[in-house]
């Protein structure tokens, strides 16, 4: 369900911590402290919710919520709204979860990855996994009995797709993998549907395939700015094994493509004119950015100046900004 983003986007720790013990005076060598007497009731808080890795969730329920308006065409009950982005939201952090325990050897040699609760010692491991997983059977049980079952399906796919086709199966053998992993990201669009309906539609699957193709120019900017980190961890990330003008040129494509996604949604939801003209302009700009990325780096420009984090940025403004006009359109429509 997460997909790989911002959450990830903090700037090199000035400290690199490891998996290795504190030595002590004479010798000997002293366990990372784990219990709440050691650190504080605050601090083990602090750690469990990093793990969940809240700012992806963000993201995430920024697809769920607008949809459901749209699956209404007005307001849901508000009940309804709550308790589907709980669910969604205790999916999501089982996920990621689960993910931080996998990648926890990938986190140690990553610099921006290397303060994470898992890495330093905060979490055990074994308790990290139990967290995940309740977590998971948690929204589960939830979205099944207060909202419908359909929703906490797909809610149980997303968390088996990112955590085990994902994480597992893809993230270190392909370079490909945040195009196909990115499946995951794409699940809370059908369950902000199915919440409201308990069924999917046309206009739902179109909204996934938005947020499929948007994907990889979302992410791609981001491995490109951190490249020597995911070499250094040995994940294939495109940048990692591509130039960054072939990794402009994809960036473009899949720039356009998300945009005509987009556009699809207008004739089969139908859509009015507060969407068509959000999705037109915002999209226009997102096409635009990604141009610009692979117009530096043709030049022959990298590093800091090639703009990646600009596009990375303006890419997640790009998904608030078309979900917003899904929310709004039904509320005030102003057919075309």
């Amino acid at each position: 369900m997460p997909r790989p983003t911002h959450d990830d986007t903090a700037l090199p720790k000035d400290t690199v911590t490891t998996l290795d013990p504190h030595p002590l005076p004479d010798g000997s060598a002293e366990a990372p402290p784990s219990g709440p007497g050691q650190e504080g009731w605050r601090q083990v808080v602090r750690d469990y919710v990093a793990l969940t890795k809240p700012r992806i969730i963000e993201l995430l329920l920024v697809t769920t919520f607008p949809v459901m308006f749209l699956a209404q065409r007005g307001v849901p009950p508000v009940w309804l709204i709550v308790t589907t982005l709980v669910g969604g939201t205790l999916a999501a952090a089982s996920a990621n979860v689960l993910n931080c325990y996998l990648d926890r050897d990938i986190d140690a040699r990553m610099h921006r990855t290397s303060n994470r609760p898992l890495v330093t010692g905060r979490v055990r491991p074994r308790d990290a996994l139990v967290f995940g997983a309740v977590l998971g059977v948690g929204s589960v049980l939830w979205l099944g009995l207060l909202v419908n079952w359909l929703s906490a399906w797909l809610a149980l796919g997303a968390i088996l797709l990112y955590v085990v086709f994902y994480t597992v199966l893809l993230k270190r053998r392909t370079s490909q993998n945040i195009v196909w992993g990115g499946v995951a990201g794409c699940m809370p669009v059908l369950i902000g549907w199915s919440a409201v309906t308990d069924s999917l539609s046309w206009a739902a699957l179109i909204l996934f395939l938005v947020v499929f193709f948007w994907t990889p120019p979302h992410y791609w900017p981001l491995s490109m700015r951190f490249r020597d980190d995911y070499a250094a961890a040995g994940v294939p990330m495109l940048p990692v094994v591509a130039e960054d003008v072939a990794v402009g040129r994809r960036i473009v494509v899949y720039a356009w493509v998300t945009v005509v996604a987009s556009l699809l949604l207008v004739p089969v939801a139908p859509m009015g004119w507060i969407y068509t003209v959000t999705a037109v302009v915002s999209g226009a700009l997102f096409v635009l950015e990604s141009h610009r990325l692979h117009g530096r780096a043709r030049a022959g420009v990298s590093g800091p100046q090639l703009g990646a984090m600009r596009l990375f940025h303006y890419s997640i403004s790009y998904l608030t900004l078309l979900f917003l006009g899904v929310a709004v359109d039904p509320l005030l429509h102003l057919p075309l």
